[in-house]
């Protein structure tokens, strides 16, 4: 499994926006059920901040998500909404606990 996370924080005045921009990522995903990936998206805390982690099984091949239009719509003005930009990570797991539907 390919595990990555995003991180970035939005101008204070963009919030609503692009969470309405995520929850339609969310309701495309819920359309067409797309295999081998899991993805969430947190609203940090201060508000303006927020974390997304998407995993994906290696066998799924290329990353489903980002060939969606809701995210290609989310991502077409993102470093306009940003304060910080995103910054993408990946990660390696060392332990969980039925976070990944294990």
């Amino acid at each position: 499994m390919k595990t990555t996370m995003v991180r970035y924080k939005v101008r204070p005045d963009r919030v609503e926006d692009n969470k309405a921009y995520i929850e339609r990522v969310f309701k495309e995903l819920s359309r067409t059920r797309p295999a081998g990936l899991q993805y969430a998206s947190f609203q940090l805390e201060d508000g303006v901040s927020f974390v997304h982690i998407a995993t994906m099984e290696k066998s799924a091949g290329e990353n489903p998500l980002t060939g969606t239009p809701a995210f290609q719509a989310f991502i077409a003005d993102i470093k306009d909404r940003c304060n910080e930009p995103p910054v993408a990570v990946d990660l390696e797991s060392v332990g969980s606990y039925r976070f990944f539907g294990d």
